[in-house]
């Protein structure tokens, strides 16, 4: 054998000492954390500097979300125990449940009842001291869980009207028997309320949240998947006037807290109500209203923090970043589209008809109305009238039942949730990047900019708002690289939020939060800390931040282009790459020291310098580097790569074999961004995406176009009125039934300066 050298030696002494210290750092109670040595955080498996024990210390779970209700078991990964073994769940903390091991040692938990939504920490403990192996899962609104997990109602307006004249008979309710094991189930009634604890006398004490196990339907019934009673009056449970149905196994003690079942939507308890709501459900429902309406007197008033409802179905579609479109679920079942919530955590509901105009409840009792409680619920959510779901149905839903749907007294109800109209809505001012990559500010200036480093799209320091854009060189077919760039990534934060990175991973967009990718196989929505994130697809994600900023990105054959929507208080605050928002195109291009290049006779070369001066800062970035390549290219280099210098111009030959078709297909608004990055990329499929990314963006900028409306006008007593569309153009007509005559205006017209002609009409007794 060959003597070692000291050399060797030292050299084998140290690495055998590095892989020691690798192997004795822990990620046991340090997920998140990177190590001196060894990383316990998400981004050391692709960059393989995770510590040794990091699969078996910082789990994933399977399925990865559940209904805040609970009940539902959650497979640990990488966490093998004895059958007979012991595992304890401590979730946030604090909510200490048992686990469960099957019979291949595969571990369990199961979701506890929560009254919040996002992403719950939780930690388990195999010996039921040390809770030093984390994992977490993602809590959703009861509505948005797995359709498959839900106990389904059956004829929905018989549970709704139950007790009401006409409206008795059998209710029955369905669910999928294989999702419990067990042979026998209890069927339980659970009741919702929001309280004062006792121990509190103050009036402006906070209320706290309870779901409680109330009595069971039936007991050690056979597991068919199936059930129907004909329901009696509960006095002693009366005033629980909603609430939930849950199945467990008979094994399991009735009302026992976070056991493995299946839970119903929240619903109306119309069913189990006192014997005098059978009686006569129209008086008690009007004693109820008539509360509801006294109590709403003394609650702080939340209309003035509500922005106007957008005036067309159009503008709600484009304001991605103040509402989201859902089903309607009011009496009109068109269109709802949802603000973000706001301040008190309330919220403004846009209904609109088949013409895409807004419905107002002057007109229809199915019109737009706001809502005391955000039905998303609100952060730090938990304590009403914050809670997802629940604190809605109480403030907003009960009183529509009471007043509209039980009684006829609708006009009390409408008189606490008038229609907002939209006469002050202001839709966002939009920008947009696309292709290789083409820039429109927020004030309508276009430039191209083809740097290759991190930049800033959009900074505002006043609003805590930055959104970065990561450019790389274009790959051609043959393999070369092109003297051109494209977006791969954009990154983005407001004040404390949550930083969320999309980026371009083969033919979809991925998805990081705090650079942590987020799975979007079970949910599309997700409410995360002070933004939501919503991918309906894998080529398409919107970023909803509580300000009502929207930034959407999309993929269009492989190239991302980014649109960012700012509301109006934005004006005034914005800088980067997108221009300062202020209606004068004439300084978009101010490099980061303030000095203005004239847009109107800048160079080519002049626009890449302005360009280049948006490059962020390493400590500002919000980028994930989570591989050699990463770290390579855009975390070790400036920011911005000054050896890099694209093609400003190029020319088109019409000997290029290419010129013909992309003449064909590059025509009209948007058609010099098509040749560029046709001729660029030497691909007309990339040319013809440019195309369609511009399109979009044109059609988005017509769609949020403001509209003007003069307002709604109601309907004389004992008249009629022939229209409900209050905008520019919009002509009204009235008249008076018969034996009455009409003073006033019999037609009135909306202007363009937001006025009515004409007077307010009325319908007087008498005769001609």
């Amino acid at each position: 054998f060959r003597t070692v050298t000291k050399v060797e030696y030292l050299i084998l002494f140290a690495t055998s000492n590095d892989l020691w210290q690798t192997f004795s750092q822990t990620c046991r109670g340090r997920c998140g954390d990177v190590l001196e040595k060894c990383s316990c955080h998400d981004t050391c498996m692709s960059l393989m500097s995770c510590c040794a024990d990091y699969n078996q210390s910082c789990f994933q779970v399977i399925p990865y979300s559940s209904s805040m209700l609970g009940g539902k078991a959650l497979r640990i990964l990488g966490l093998d125990l004895h059958p007979h073994g012991q595992l304890l769940c401590r979730f946030k903390g604090e909510i200490l449940r048992d686990g469960f091991i099957d019979a291949e040692g595969r571990a369990y938990c199961i979701s506890p009842l929560l009254y919040e939504t996002g992403w719950i920490p939780f930690d388990v403990s195999t010996d039921g001291i040390k809770f030093d192996r984390s994992a977490q899962y993602f809590s959703v609104h009861p509505s948005k869980a797995d359709p498959a997990y839900k106990v389904t109602l059956g004829n929905a307006t018989q549970w709704q009207y139950y007790g009401t004249p006409n409206v008795a008979g059998r209710l029955e309710f369905t669910w999928n028997s294989s999702l419990i094991s067990a042979e026998k189930v209890n069927i339980e009634l659970w009741g919702y309320r929001e309280f004062k604890a006792k121990e509190e006398t103050n009036a402006s004490a906070l209320l706290e949240a309870e779901l409680r196990y109330l009595y069971s339907l039936g007991r050690n019934l056979t597991n068919t998947g199936a059930f129907s009673f004909i329901p009696e009056p509960k006095e002693d449970y009366s005033d629980w006037e909603l609430g939930n149905i849950r199945i467990t196994a008979s094994s399991n003690v009735e009302g026992a807290r976070d056991v493995q079942g299946l839970w119903s939507g929240g619903y109306v308890l119309a069913w189990h109500l006192e014997q005098a709501f059978r009686e006569n459900s129209a008086a008690w429902a009007h004693n109820k209203c008539l509360k509801w309406d006294v109590l709403e007197e003394n609650l702080p008033n939340f209309l003035n923090e509500l922005i106007d409802c957008p005036c067309t179905l159009a503008q709600a579609r484009a304001d991605t970043g103040r509402f989201h479109v859902s089903t309607c679920t009011s009496a009109n079942p068109q269109i709802i589209s949802v603000q973000i919530v706001p301040i008190h955590g309330s919220g403004q509901q846009c209904c609109y008809d088949s013409t895409g105009s807004l419905v107002l409840t002057g007109d229809s009792v199915g019109g737009s109305t706001p809502d005391r409680a955000h039905d998303w619920g609100s952060p730090p959510y938990i304590k009403p009238p914050r809670v997802p779901g629940y604190s809605h149905w109480l403030y907003d839903v009960m009183s529509f039942y009471y007043c509209c749907l039980w009684s006829p007294h609708c006009h009390i109800y409408l008189k606490r949730r008038p229609s907002s109209g939209c006469q002050n809505y202001r839709p966002p001012r939009a920008g947009v990047v696309l292709g290789d990559p083409h820039f429109i500010t927020f004030d309508g200036l276009r430039y191209t900019f083809n740097g290759k480093g991190e930049y800033y799209l959009v900074s505002s320091p006043a609003k805590g708002l930055s959104v970065q854009a990561r450019t790389e060189q274009v790959k051609l077919k043959n393999g070369t690289l092109a003297k051109a760039t494209r977006l791969s990534s954009v990154a983005m934060k407001q004040d404390a939020s949550d930083v969320i990175e999309v980026r371009v991973a083969g033919a979809h967009l991925q998805v990081l939060r705090n650079q942590n990718i987020l799975p979007f196989t079970e949910q599309r929505w997700m409410d995360l800390h002070g933004v939501y994130v919503f991918s309906p697809s894998p080529g398409n994600v919107t970023v909803i931040f509580s300000s009502g900023v929207g930034v959407e990105v999309c993929l269009y054959e492989g190239t991302m282009a980014v649109t960012v929507l700012l509301p109006g208080e934005f004006y005034n605050h914005t800088q980067g790459l997108l221009g300062s928002m202020n209606s004068d195109p004439s300084d978009d291009l101010t490099i980061q020291l303030g000095e203005v290049i004239s847009s109107a006779d800048a160079t080519l070369e002049e626009i890449f310098t302005f360009g280049a001066s948006w490059n962020i800062s390493k400590k500002s970035s919000l980028f994930t580097y989570d591989s050699e390549h990463l770290l390579d290219m855009y975390n070790i280099p400036p920011s911005h790569d000054p050896t890099f210098v694209p093609a400003f111009s190029l020319p088109e030959s019409l000997d290029d074999p290419l010129v013909a078709d992309m003449l064909t297909m590059c025509y009209g608004e948007g058609s010099q961004f098509c040749k560029y990055d046709t001729l660029t990329t030497r691909d007309l499929t990339v040319g013809n995406a440019t195309l369609k990314a511009y399109q979009k963006h044109q059609a988005l900028l017509h769609a949020l176009k403001p509209v003007v409306s003069c307002g709604w006008l109601p309907t004389p007593r004992n008249g009629w009125k022939n229209g409900t569309d209050y905008l520019e153009g919009s002509t009204l007509s009235f008249a008076c039934n018969k034996g009455y005559i009409m003073y006033g205006s019999a037609e009135r017209t909306c202007l363009g300066d937001g006025t009515w002609t004409g007077d307010q009409p009325f319908c007087i007794t008498g005769t001609l």
